[in-house]
């Protein structure tokens, strides 16, 4: 299992992760709102304004402060 730092102590199992992105867009925004709803929706933010989405496989949605370019390469520097 390899995990994936998403900031302020936080991890993510990285096999899960199917999609990063940002948070600005309307379709994002309504996933969120339907994660948060349905009690799926994991913040890790830590109070912070959130820089992205984290997508799992599972239905989880995980909000992270850090930006979707650093979570990436977080990525691919396990792989």
């Amino acid at each position: 299992m390899k995990l994936v730092n998403i900031g302020f102590g936080n991890a993510v199992n990285a096999d899960r992760i199917v999609a990063v992105v940002s948070p600005e867009a309307a379709p994002v925004k309504r996933i969120v709102q339907v994660a948060k709803d349905n009690g799926t929706a994991v913040d890790a933010t830590c109070g912070r304004k959130t820089r992205s989405v984290i997508v799992c496989d599972s239905g989880h949605v995980v909000l992270s402060a850090l930006r979707p370019e650093s979570l990436c390469g977080k990525t691919e520097d396990n792989e």
